[in-house]
């Protein structure tokens, strides 16, 4: 077999990385092809959360607007209700996903954006649409089978589906975007921690008209806690908004040591009818499927010139909804770096940095929404789910929680705070946003991590520190209200500075003679400034001086800072791109040759 195509990057999986890598390649005007060996995309809404992270890489693509028209908005995500049945007696309620009036602000003042539900099947039409109009080469019924590198690329073996021919793709680099049975991950030998198939679980997705039961208490979880309803691994029945009020995903557990459990269209029926507790409900199934409880994730990410992500390296549970809003930023991390490579103006090394800053966050993913399943027995046992095998006994232990006894009072006092302690999984803010990157595409400017003030998990903290988010305020640029983040990404980098920082243009300038890389520089303070500083928010945010720096990446991530002009402003940028870029200085190249002449 010969290589009948060639691309600069092969994408392998359509699914949330996938399709985020492929627009976003297409964004940067990389020549690359995505390959799936599916016919179509999601057929089922699986995925759903997705956070202001995942929305502020939409929204850099442009796709926001898009994003929106399609999501459930945070508001009707209020509530989590934990309840005997839909219709039965309601046993606790927890604000959710930013809606308690004490975090709304939090979530307001981190984000130009907003947590909404958005999922999977919704999400990849739009990300795949963005991607087939910027160029983006698209295969389905296309299955990956093997690949072979060498110093100068990727030899990929792939077979048509459809006509069993099987030929290879030749491409510099490729992404394995497969999912967690990722063929690429294993071909590559990446080392795996943790286990598989912890649990089983299986998916009833149903049209039924519930408005009556849920619309004064909106919600996307809905928590059902009586006996012999199980969710595999977290002991409790769960049926899921999708559509408002009339389309759902019923989940139900399923013993995964007597292998996978096939439903009736009876059986499913009649589960949904117990766990809304209406045995007259109108049911229409329109699917079943199984899936398991895992806790994986990949040791590095790369072998070579591959790059795994998305559920190929970090393979755990729904709990948090952490799981294509991490696979987004994964794609987010890398694709801005193979364009810099691809286009000769990083040294390859630059790749490296991915591995290193986006393997700590899986696996802190893969813990945290394990754990979040180690969160739900506290509940079970205050409510008295956990009394007797029996479910009559287990009834009346339920039933007896409300009892004016001490034994009752001590039983309530348990569920409000085990309830409450499910924050940590419901209203994760800084799981969510405070990812800091420590790597070789960071340049340290000297000054000490800064410590969490709040629970780090809970409460997101904006900092300009190098390896940190860029934090989000409004500014008026231009006469249009927007955000930092709105004034950098679009793949290039940008350059922050006030009054004062004229140097910092010189410097970019000097950047973009040395190494061919643009810089686009954003002056931010009074009136004559490139964007108003219209709250000094700012000023007070930055935490440089106004003709200091901060120097943003094309992923809103920051690369360095200075918190004063530099005496030598020019060189001293120039000396920072080159350690990020893994590049050396034309001048110290010329100095290198002409002491060995």
């Amino acid at each position: 077999m010969v290589a009948q195509l060639e691309t600069d990057v092969l994408v392998v999986g359509s699914g949330p990385a996938g399709a985020t890598s492929a627009a976003l390649l297409g964004l940067y005007g990389v020549r690359h092809m995505l390959i799936t060996k599916y016919g179509w995309l999601a057929d089922t809404p699986r995925a759903h959360i997705t956070n202001q992270r995942a929305m502020e890489v939409l929204r850099d693509l442009d796709l926001e607007d898009a994003a929106v028209a399609q999501a459930i908005p945070q508001r009707l995500m209020a509530n989590n209700v934990f309840c005997e049945s839909i219709a039965g007696e309601e046993l606790g309620r927890l604000y959710s996903w930013g809606n308690h009036p004490a975090r709304r602000g939090d979530y307001e003042l981190a984000s130009p954006t907003s947590i909404c539900d958005l999922p999977q099947n919704l999400l990849e039409p739009i990300l795949i649409e963005a991607a087939g109009r910027r160029g983006t080469t698209l295969r389905f019924n296309t299955e990956f089978t093997d690949l072979e590198q060498d110093d100068d690329g990727v030899t990929a073996i792939v077979k048509d589906r459809i006509s069993d021919e099987v030929y290879r793709i030749r491409a510099k680099y490729l992404i394995g975007a497969d999912g967690g049975r990722s063929r690429v991950a294993e071909v590559i030998g990446l080392p795996m921690e943790g286990k598989m198939g912890r649990a089983g679980s299986m998916n009833i997705i149903v049209n039924a008209d519930l408005t009556k039961y849920v619309a004064h208490r909106p919600s996307v979880l809905y928590w059902i806690l009586q006996p012999g309803a199980q969710i595999g691994g977290i002991g409790a029945g769960l049926v899921r908004m999708v559509r408002p009020w009339n389309e759902w995903l019923i989940i139900w557990g399923y013993d995964i040591e007597q292998g996978e459990r096939k439903l009736s269209n009876d059986e499913a029926v009649s589960i949904v009818r117990n766990l809304v507790g209406d045995e007259t409900l109108e049911v229409k199934v329109r699917s079943t499927s199984t899936w398991t409880v895992n806790e994986m994730y990949a040791g590095r990410y790369t072998s070579g010139r591959v790059f795994c992500m998305g559920d190929a390296v970090h393979r755990h549970p729904p709990t948090n909804g952490l799981g294509s809003n991490t696979s987004i930023q994964d794609a987010y991390n890398l694709c801005w770096k193979l364009k810099y490579v691809l286009e000769g103006k990083a040294s390859p090394s630059l790749l490296d940095s991915y591995s290193t800053e986006r393997q700590p966050i899986g696996k802190q993913v893969v813990t945290r929404a394990n754990k979040s399943i180690t969160e739900f027995p506290p509940i079970f046992e205050a409510v008295g789910l956990l009394s007797s095998s029996d479910p009559a006994e287990a009834l009346r232990s339920i039933e007896a929680r409300k009892a004016a006894t001490p034994e009752g009072k001590a039983r309530r006092r348990k569920l409000y705070e085990a309830i409450a302690n499910k924050s940590y999984e419901f209203n994760c803010h800084g799981v969510e946003l405070n990812q800091r990157y420590a790597s070789s595409a960071v340049v340290s400017d000297g000054t000490p991590e800064p410590a969490f003030r709040r629970d780090h998990e809970l409460y997101y903290q904006a900092t300009t520190w190098p390896g940190a988010h860029l934090p989000h305020v409004w500014v008026e640029h231009r006469g249009v209200r927007k955000s930092t983040l709105d004034l950098a990404g679009k793949g290039r980098f940008t350059l922050l500075t006030g009054l004062g920082g004229d140097a910092w243009k010189t410097a970019a300038a000097a950047v973009e003679a040395e190494y061919g890389v643009a810089v686009s520089v954003v002056t931010i303070g009074p009136a004559g400034c490139d964007a108003l500083d219209i709250y000094a928010d700012w000023y007070f945010q930055s935490e440089v001086e106004e003709d200091g720096c901060v120097l943003v990446r094309p992923d809103n991530f920051i690369a360095w800072r200075a918190r004063n002009v530099a005496a030598d402003a020019s060189s001293t940028l120039v000396e920072v791109f080159g350690r990020l870029l893994g590049r050396t200085p034309q001048s110290t190249r010329v100095g290198v040759a002409a002491a060995a002449e």
